[in-house]
């Protein structure tokens, strides 16, 4: 299971990365036609949904690499059961807040791919591709808050708190 978990993990973050290059491939296409007179219909909208998809594909990865930022004020003051306790009660909630986001994101994409939803820019696109990438991302957000809730009730440390810490500068 935990190489499926894993696999399913660096798969986002892959394409996540994918997405996150694919931001630049319309704006640079606008930048050096623009000498030549040439316009990239929608390079902007394009960008958006790559950015879109690459935020919400690296939300699962992210959280497995300790790279969301936590407020730990009142956590990090507890120790033993009482900081288990609380642990395990955010991972619940964001389990549940994220899989209700995931539920209502997936509805309105299927809402979207059922109605033939087009976006209104200059090429009309259906909506529901973006969005289920975006739908993906949420949904691998929500595997990993639950990976992370079953990790802490076997008594282990969560992802984020065994990944390595990011350094500044």
């Amino acid at each position: 299971m935990r190489t499926a978990l894993s696999a399913l993990y660096r798969a986002a973050e892959v394409l996540g990365a994918v997405f996150f290059v694919l931001i630049a491939l319309p704006i640079l296409a606008q930048v050096f036609g623009r000498p030549f007179n040439l316009v990239v219909p929608a390079a902007d909208e394009f960008a958006g949904y790559a950015m879109a998809a690459s935020f919400f594909l690296m939300l699962g990865p992210a959280l497995r690499n300790g790279a969301h930022i936590r407020v730990g004020i009142v956590i990090e003051r507890l120790h033993g059961p009482a900081r288990r306790a609380l642990e395990l009660a955010c991972l619940a909630f964001a389990t549940a807040l994220s899989g209700y986001f995931a539920f209502y994101w997936l509805r309105m994409t299927w809402q979207s791919y059922d109605f033939n939803d087009l976006s209104q820019g200059v090429v009309p696109m259906p909506l529901w591709i973006p969005q289920a990438a975006m739908a993906v991302g949420l949904l691998v957000l929500v595997v990993s808050f639950a990976d992370d809730l079953v990790r802490v009730l076997r008594g282990k440390p969560a992802s984020y708190e065994t990944a390595a810490a990011p350094t500044e500068g």
